[in-house]
């Protein structure tokens, strides 16, 4: 006599698509505890998509036994509106992305035409499938050419992820809209069940790949911390000389003119003994800020300690440190009046890079000599270095 096989449970459709819900509902709890309340804009949008996804696949599998029409349609929505989010997160961490109207409308007309030719099963199926696989792809789109600098694997393995929903997404859509071999989408269809496993390797493979990106993020934000003066959020000292010492070396190797500035306010203990230590802090504030607006966004811009500001002109040679000084000896006369009540000025030295220059401080200290003959000539003036 034998005993009892082994036992075998059958790969059923709706038990897929209910652990993946569950999987989402329970990383979208997840989320919020493991980032904390404290977390950026990409954050809140990785958490919101997730959670927007998991809505999604619970309305889908409620539609089978209630409210199909409502219920679909609601999560086809959140469907597409997760993917906007997604977007929107990338778009935090990467830059400005390409194809956002187009996303946005598709977005919009994708529940919208599928609540509309409900009636008629092949255009619901192929117009929601096929939309659906176009915002998955333009969110894939989306992973590449970053405008800021970003670890290619997580984004690798996001692109992987999205690229294989689509096209599951796609197959579906096909089979719906131009054949009779796909009844419903809650039916064990060969493509369903193997888009269901798909999805839910996929659903993991994101989420490790957008907690990477978070974690990045995080770790961007404390280089930064590390680099920037908390006063006035120009570079400090150290994200000066980290910085600098880069662009001079591009600079150099191309053989290319760069012009560093030493700027010391004038008077500044004067400031602080006369109109307080707040008041101080304010013209270092309103100096930097000042700073920042007249110099280019290519220049580099540091508070190198006190009073002491230091710039990087790219591209530039004398000259341009020259009208650089006009500009914000005049702006720094007028906006401390009006903003302090009282009148600011500076003494500045000028260095140019030296053909086989190749020391950010040695460029820095001709330009401090020079800072040092303009405050020996009575300051309120720039100097350049022999």
């Amino acid at each position: 006599m034998t005993g009892p096989g082994p036992l075998r449970m059958p790969l059923d459709f709706l038990t897929l698509m209910t652990v993946m819900a569950a999987n989402l509902f329970m990383i979208s709890a997840a989320l919020p505890l493991i980032m904390g309340r404290d977390v950026s804009r990409a954050a809140r949008n990785m958490q919101g998509s997730m959670l927007l996804q998991a809505v999604a696949w619970a309305a889908i599998i409620a539609s089978s036994s209630l409210w199909d029409q409502a219920l679909s349609t609601l999560s086809i929505a959140c469907n597409a509106a997760a993917q906007w989010m997604l977007y929107r997160a990338l778009e935090e961490w990467l830059g400005p992305r390409p194809l956002r109207r187009m996303l946005l409308v598709l977005v919009i007309a994708t529940p919208l035409g599928y609540a509309l030719g409900f009636g008629h099963y092949a255009w619901r199926v192929g117009w929601a499938n096929f939309l659906m696989a176009t915002i998955l792809c333009i969110v894939a789109r989306a992973t590449l050419a970053p405008v800021v600098e970003a670890n290619l694997r997580w984004r690798s393995l996001l692109m992987g992820c999205l690229l294989t929903s689509a096209a599951f997404t796609l197959a579906r859509g096909m089979l719906g809209a131009f054949t009779d071999q796909y009844p419903s989408f809650r039916t064990p269809h060969p493509v369903n069940l193997a888009a269901a496993v798909a999805t839910n390797v996929s659903l993991v493979l994101g989420t490790v790949a957008l907690l990477v990106a978070w974690r990045s993020e995080a770790e961007h934000k404390l280089r930064t911390l590390a680099m920037t003066d908390g006063l006035t959020g120009v570079f400090n000292r150290r994200g000066f000389t980290a910085q600098g010492s880069s662009l001079l070396a591009h600079a150099a190797r191309h053989q290319l003119p760069m012009t560093a500035l030493m700027l010391d306010l004038d008077h500044f203990k004067q400031v602080n003994d006369t109109h307080g230590h707040e008041a101080g802090d304010r013209a270092l504030q309103l100096f930097a800020r000042l700073l920042g607006d007249t110099c280019r966004s290519g220049d580099l811009v540091g508070r190198l300690g006190g009073e002491e500001f230091g710039v990087l002109l790219l591209h530039n040679s004398a000259p341009a440190g020259l009208a650089l000084d006009r500009r914000l000896r005049k702006r720094l006369h007028a906006a401390s009046v009006a903003e302090l009540g009282f009148a600011l000025d500076y003494s500045a030295g000028m260095a140019v890079l030296q053909p086989g220059e190749a020391d950010l401080a040695e460029l820095m200290a001709r330009a401090d000599g020079a800072l040092y003959a303009a405050k020996t000539a009575g300051r309120g003036r720039l100097v350049a270095a022999e």
